[in-house]
């Protein structure tokens, strides 16, 4: 008789991370400590070399190991111990954290040591921006990975800085602002760089480990202003108002369905994206005149119906009418997205689990009918003195982007926009034009045809966008040197071209309005140094 096979054991319960603590002192210290041994997001690049570090952002990390070899200075420590997770003998550890000590680094829920080895409870990694026409530096807390876990990601996982956070915090308007709310504010980040041009911060979660680490991360920085409130959404905020608000949601669409982990850093716990639905249609209220909000999002395309006419129909149905500026900057079929959200878990390709979790995101996807997911900017304004609504635009922008950011651009945008509003086509035709100096023209011929079959403006920043243009429009834009208003351009141009001048201003004003918005073209400075 065959014996009863032997039950396999219960592993045992992982304890809970501990809490990090935002002691200021503490902070202090470590921050000290870890400009002392040169731990910016430079020096460990540089310790380990730029492709290694690459491969590191994708979580593999033996490359860099084996660059970094027996090394035992300060740099090579930390950088183990708190960029790849990985626990380090307790001497090297004192020896690079002079101030902080072991004994501190614990104190601040960052490490564990049993005497001999210190082991890390949480990351931080360096962090550059771009910021005004410089570099900023930052030290971002947050949970061990999953190679410093060697699993799937607990859900209360506090996320470190991924693209779209990144992605995010370069949006921001770099204009100064009174108040901003940061609406889902995980570790930190958004606040972080919205007090680099708004004096006050409030920044809500329904994670408490993520608050912890947004006032870790706060401190360590030396970032005085943030108020970190709980709750969900905008119930820690009812009543107030903003001059910002912006918000990285947990965004990603997940199965409402027992045995799919919802983790807390991008599962907003409501059904398809009826999150990003209710963030947009109800931000609205949480303005100021003047008000701008800000945020990522999906949304699906449903049943037929295209993601960004869901986006207009939220807008559209906002109590509080706003401007809207969404930008589509991927759009991903059901299978694909399915996958990268389950391997963003921790769940690798080949296993049952990852196919039970594929089976179950493919099921929730054709109960509603989705055959596509949309990412993308949401940029929304209540208009200042109860005005209407004038900026209504919704587009697909897939391009590559320039480094460094498009928070200036969009500010420019806007600005743009509101004068051409007051603008009648006759103040347009007055208006004198300067082409921006990253716009260049690229001209296509056939061989031995003298006249271009093809004229392209491109732009070298912005959105990077790429235009075909008609003869008359480019050298209307060839033109625009600050010298000449655009009607006396537009009736040269006719009489060179030998057509009607009025019929082409009736044809390119529309068009030199769009060029303004888009970044092509500017106005020209008078002598005082102001727009004319």
């Amino acid at each position: 008789m065959t014996p009863p096979a032997t039950p396999p054991a219960t592993p045992p319960a992982t304890p809970p991370l501990p809490l990090p603590t935002a002691d200021r002192e503490g902070c202090e210290r470590l921050a000290a400590d870890l400009r002392a041994a040169g731990f910016t997001a430079a020096g460990v690049r540089s310790a380990w070399g730029a492709d290694n570090d690459d491969a590191v952002g994708r979580g593999v990390r033996g490359p860099a190991l084996r660059v970094l070899g027996d090394r035992d200075d300060a740099l090579a420590v930390l950088a183990r111990l708190l960029v790849l997770g990985m626990p380090q003998d307790a001497a090297s550890v004192a020896a690079a954290l002079p101030r902080t000590g072991i004994a501190g680094l614990c104190a601040l829920g960052l490490a564990t040591t049993d005497g001999t080895r210190v082991a890390p409870t949480a990351l931080i990694r360096p962090q550059s921006y771009a910021v005004g026409t410089g570099d900023g530096h930052w030290w971002i807390a947050s949970d061990l990975d999953e190679a410093a876990l060697a699993g799937p990601l607990p859900e209360d996982h506090v996320l470190g800085v991924g693209g779209a956070s990144f992605t995010l915090a370069e949006l921001q308007l770099p204009t100064p602002a009174a108040r901003a709310l940061d609406l889902g504010t995980g570790c930190g980040i958004q606040a972080l760089r919205a007090r680099e041009h708004v004096a006050e911060v409030v920044a809500t979660d329904i994670s408490a480990r993520g608050l912890a680490f947004a006032r870790l991360n706060a401190a360590l920085n030396g970032v005085s202003g943030i108020d970190a409130r709980a709750g969900s959404l905008f119930e820690p905020v009812a009543g107030e108002r903003f001059d910002r608000v912006i918000s990285n949601p947990p965004f990603v669409i997940t199965p409402r369905r027992t045995g799919v982990p919802a983790y807390e850093y991008r599962d907003g716990g409501m059904v398809g994206d009826a999150l990003v639905a209710s963030v947009i249609r109800d931000v609205g209220e949480h303005l100021v005149p003047g008000g701008v909000a800000q945020m990522l999002g999906n949304w699906e395309t449903r049943d037929g119906v295209p993601g960004l006419d869901r986006v207009r129909e939220w807008v559209d149905t906002s109590p509080v009418p706003v401007d809207a500026w969404v930008v589509e900057r991927e759009h991903t079929d059901p299978l694909a997205y399915a996958e990268l959200w389950i391997r963003d878990g921790g769940t690798v390709p080949g296993t049952a689990e990852f196919d039970r979790l594929l089976d179950a995101w493919l099921e929730d996807f054709a109960a509603r009918g989705v055959t596509g997911i949309g990412f993308g900017y949401v940029l929304l304004r209540r208009p200042a003195g109860g005005d209407a609504p004038t900026l209504a635009r919704y587009e697909t922008v897939t391009q590559p982007l320039p480094q460094g950011g498009l928070g200036a651009h969009l500010a420019e945008a806007l600005a743009a926009h509101d004068r051409l509003a007051d603008m009648d086509d006759a103040a347009v035709a007055a208006s004198v034009l300067r082409v921006s100096g990253d716009v260049t023209e690229v001209r296509h011929h056939r061989p031995g045809e003298e006249d271009p079959t093809v004229i392209e403006l491109r732009q070298g920043g912005g959105f990077a966008r790429s235009l075909s243009v008609d003869p008359a429009l480019a050298a209307l834009v060839g033109a625009c040197d600050g010298d000449l208003a655009v009607g006396a351009l537009i009736d040269a141009i006719a009489q060179l071209l030998e057509v009607d001048a009025g019929a082409l201003r009736a044809d390119l004003l529309p068009r030199v309005r769009e060029l303004l918005f888009t970044g092509f073209l500017g106005f020209a400075p008078d002598a005082e140094g102001g727009p004319r």
